[in-house]
């Protein structure tokens, strides 16, 4: 399991005042003069249930007629007491929409709580500073933090994915906002924080998918909620799926963990064509099977293209969510008000333990896929008891030798790594006191042509100079994950496959790779890792022995947190040369 994780949820003020220059209003009034009841409040409320209807903005201006459209469906949906937020997406898909500010503004000044979506695939990390800022200065409160879907289109051709930064170091960012820090401020170490006087009063989101098929997927996406709760994360929600085990596992597993956030179960309504489109692994994250798509076909031939079979089966997961135990339910692909509105009336219409009889029926699962938990034979869900099988694979891959069930090259890695790469070691050491001596003596251009010409065959290195080898298992994550993914896993994979085809995921690969050495379970123990641009084109090795990289600054950061308590034992940053 993941190790237990405490979360101190930060309260927070009241939302501020739309600036002059907003887009122009909805027609309908303030809710109330205090305003929406705050999403964290409810979500803070054990024994409420929340409703959170997910909106994609459109291809245009405001006034295009698909803005129209959605101010339409947006102004009834805030009207509806039911509905206790609203989300807006950003560039959902890989395809480039309207900013969701643009209707998020309207929204904001309807009275309404609003979740604005950020994703990291379009800007570097100061546009996303500086997003957040602008989010804040708007009245924004609740951010989903997002890595973002690779894009699949844009002007002229194809759009270059930015991913700067991920899910958990945005998370990070935006909760050092809102702690009024900006790291590295006058540092060029980037060890040292400023404050600064403004302090955004973020709910910060995250999501997670346990929708998979291999126990590297799953388990790689469990480690990294908690890691998105250790950086910030205040609520999640959960990806789309139709399997109410699985559903009820990541409750489960959880409060396993410690981790006490609050969740927001996924609906979407589905039709035909998203079904579809789900199944073949195009739209990145959502899950639809063979037995949910064969349903899916049947129903869809109907009169009404199977309509009332898609609403009913969206109440029954809000009424599944409920049951579990799920702060909410977060309804996607609904189309308008009343798409919403049937939905809700549906799920208020079932008796209060009609779910266990629901939750038998919708457990469409991927055959053969992992599960965390053995299966409760009178519910049909998960059970209290961890899975037999799982327990007997760890202890099996745990046996030594671990050698015979690692990649050559892997265990090589390692045997490098401890001799030479390791911080506090004497190889180390030894190491950085020959680099600083070859720099002295003007060579270090020659031996980042030699790092090179080592890494590049072996890693498919692209010199970026601030390696995570070592944090992922000795693969590369600039040339090997499309996202660039550094602190664990995004959910867009597909039967363990990258979410743009072709490849393995990494973090799929790098669990592999740990488990024989008892250390899969600790491959995300560790804080976000933060690369440092400036240190693009220069030689890791170099940073690694000078302490440059984010390693080096990790403990660095952690050698003056046990200063500043008063604990100089265990000098973590000792052997770093310069």
């Amino acid at each position: 399991m993941a190790p237990r994780t405490s979360r101190t949820v930060r309260t927070p003020g009241p939302a501020t005042d739309i600036t002059a220059d907003a887009a122009p209003a909805a027609t309908t009034a303030p809710a109330s003069e205090r305003g929406p009841v705050p999403l964290q409040e409810k979500l803070a409320d054990r024994d409420g249930f929340v409703a959170v209807v997910e909106l994609v903005p459109w291809r245009g201006v405001l006034d295009d007629p698909g803005g129209k459209r959605a101010r339409i469906m947006a102004t009834a949906l805030a009207t509806d007491p039911r509905v206790d937020a609203l989300s807006v997406t950003d560039n959902a898909g890989g395809h480039p929409m309207a900013s969701p500010e643009v209707l998020g503004r309207e929204l904001l000044t309807a009275g309404s709580e609003v979740i604005v979506h950020v994703a990291c695939r379009d800007r570097n990390r100061n546009e996303i500073a500086s997003l957040g800022w602008r989010l804040a200065s708007a009245g924004f409160r609740n951010v989903l933090c997002l890595s973002g879907d690779y894009p699949v289109e844009g002007y002229a051709g194809l759009a270059r994915p930015v991913f700067d930064i991920d899910s958990v170091a945005l998370l990070t960012m935006y909760s050092d906002l809102a702690a009024g820090r900006w790291p590295g401020e006058g540092s060029k170490g980037g060890h040292g924080a400023s404050e600064v006087p403004s302090r955004p009063q973020f709910y910060l989101g995250a999501v997670v998918n346990n929708h998979k098929l291999l126990e590297a997927e799953v388990m790689t996406q469990y480690f990294k909620l908690a890691m998105k709760a250790r950086a910030g994360a205040g609520f999640t929600i959960s990806q789309v799926g139709y399997d109410a085990r699985k559903d009820d596992e990541l409750l489960k597993w959880m409060r396993g963990a410690g981790i006490d956030l609050p969740v927001l179960a996924n609906a979407y309504l589905l039709t035909r064509g998203a079904a579809r489109a789900f199944h073949s692994g195009r739209i990145p994250g959502c899950t639809v099977t063979d037995e949910l798509l064969a349903v899916v076909e049947r129903e869809g031939a109907s009169p009404d293209k199977g309509k009332a079979y898609f609403i009913e089966l969206a109440a029954k997961q809000a009424a599944i969510a409920k049951g579990l135990g799920y702060r909410g339910i977060y309804i996607g692909g609904a189309m308008s008000h009343e798409d919403v509105t049937r939905i809700l009336d549906t799920a208020a219409s079932y008796a209060p333990d009609d779910w266990r009889a629901f939750a038998r029926e919708v457990q469409y699962a991927i055959p053969r896929e992992f599960h965390y938990f053995e299966k409760d034979r009178a519910t049909g869900l998960s059970s209290e008891t961890v899975s037999r099988t799982y327990l007997r694979s760890k202890k099996r891959a745990a046996r030594p030798p671990h050698v015979l069930r690692s990649p050559v090259a892997y265990t090589v890695n390692r045997m490098v790594h401890s001799t030479v790469f390791e911080p506090g070691t004497p190889g180390f050491q030894l190491a950085g006191r020959l680099h600083e001596r070859a720099e002295g003596l003007h060579l270090g251009k020659a031996l980042h042509v030699i790092e090179q010409a080592v890494k590049a065959p072996l890693y498919d290195c692209r010199d970026c100079g601030d390696c995570s080898l070592p944090d992922i298992a000795y693969l590369c994550p600039e040339s090997q994950c499309a996202k660039n993914q550094r602190n664990g896993p995004c959910g867009g994979t597909h039967l363990g496959e990258c979410e743009v085809p072709g490849k393995q995921c990494i973090w799929v690969r790098a669990y592999d790779r740990l488990k024989p050495w008892g250390e899969a379970d600790a491959m995300l123990d560790r804080p976000p890792a933060l690369t440092d641009n400036a240190l693009r084109r220069t030689s890791a090795w170099a940073s690694a022995f000078t302490g440059r990289d984010h390693i080096g600054k990790r403990i660095a950061a952690e050698q003056a947190a046990r200063d500043e308590a008063g604990d100089p034992k265990g000098d973590a940053a000792e052997g770093r040369a310069g």
